[in-house]
């Protein structure tokens, strides 16, 4: 801060003390009375996506290896996530056991379909996005424990795993593939219905599919139809729900039309756990309730059981 000094003019005249020069601005600006501003120079770390995922129903976070390693179902609240067809594949045969049938048959643009886009311009996107996938369904015949079992499973992430006319001329020859050979046949269904894009196309294949079955049946061969989430619309209404055994996973969604439908329909209003695996179980609809970590040893033993009177 500058001072100004006056000095004496003559002796005998007493010393003045200093005079403070005021200052030249605002008290307010001083620097020693202003915050200053503090910058960090260390940026917070990004954390990289496609690491963790939370779980919907507990929210954990879990590292996604260690979810791959369980088979997609949560460590702490064990909720089942979706899980592709090739993975559950590879999670319920022997090792290289598995023959796939019919992996080049692709669906068709019969009805010129067109709305906000063409079904065809839908079919080559889901091919492009899944190149691993021609269609919602992968059949073949592979071995569970000691078991040959002709195996289809749908994928949900192809078209929300609706049944068209591919999905039912491919779930009909591995029903029939399974009558010849005299192996018991197991079907893994997830799906949103009939694909609307084919119309009464689609329509069909809950006839077709389910008169398939009408002649394995015939030969005194099981059938085990396993529901995930979600099974509804028609192929809920047709060859899912004819099992000799139906076995689900936990908090699988199960029915045929959507709740708001049936509330409408009914006019009432639903318990909370409507169309649950644990609802449909607890009023008599499926057999049991298997966690996907125990699907493989269940599956083998449930065979073992209801092939016992081919064998002897």
């Amino acid at each position: 801060m500058a001072t100004k000094v006056i000095r004496k003019k003559a002796i005998g005249v007493e010393p003045v003390e200093p005079a403070v020069t005021p200052p030249t601005h605002d008290a307010g600006e001083t620097a020693f009375l202003t915050k200053p501003k503090l910058t960090s120079k260390s940026k917070k770390r990004d954390i990289p996506e496609g690491l963790w995922t939370k779980c919907p129903k507990c929210d954990e976070l879990i590292y996604d290896k260690d979810l791959d390693s369980n088979l997609k179902v949560c460590p702490k609240c064990s909720y089942h996530f979706k899980i592709g067809a090739r993975e559950r594949i590879h999670s319920l045969v022997e090792t290289c056991s598995f023959e796939e049938m019919d992996a080049l048959m692709e669906s068709v643009d019969v009805l010129k379909f067109t709305g906000a886009a063409s079904y065809e311009a839908k079919l080559a996107a889901y091919r492009k996005k899944m190149s691993m996938l021609k269609d919602a369904v992968v059949t073949g015949v592979g071995r569970i424990g000691t078991h040959r079992v002709a195996l289809g499973v749908m994928d949900f992430q192809f078209l929300g795993g609706s049944m068209g006319s591919v999905v039912g001329e491919k779930l009909t020859r591995l029903i029939e593939t399974a009558t010849d050979r005299g192996i018991p046949l197991v079907i893994i269904s997830t799906s949103g219905g009939a694909r609307m894009y084919e119309g009464m196309f689609s329509l069909m294949q809950m006839a077709k599919t389910c008169g398939a079955l009408a002649y394995h049946a015939k030969q005194r061969l099981p059938y085990i139809s396993v529901l995930t989430d979600p099974t509804t619309a028609g192929v809920m209404a047709s060859y899912a729900s004819v099992g000799d055994l139906i076995i689900a996973e936990p908090g699988a969604t199960i029915g045929f039309a959507g709740r708001r439908v049936v509330e409408a329909t009914t006019q009432s209003e639903l318990p909370a756990d409507f169309q649950t695996a644990e609802f449909l179980m607890k009023h008599g609809l499926i057999d049991a309730i298997v966690s996907r970590l125990e699907m493989k040893t269940r599956l083998g033993a449930y065979l073992d059981y209801l092939m016992a009177g081919r064998r002897s």
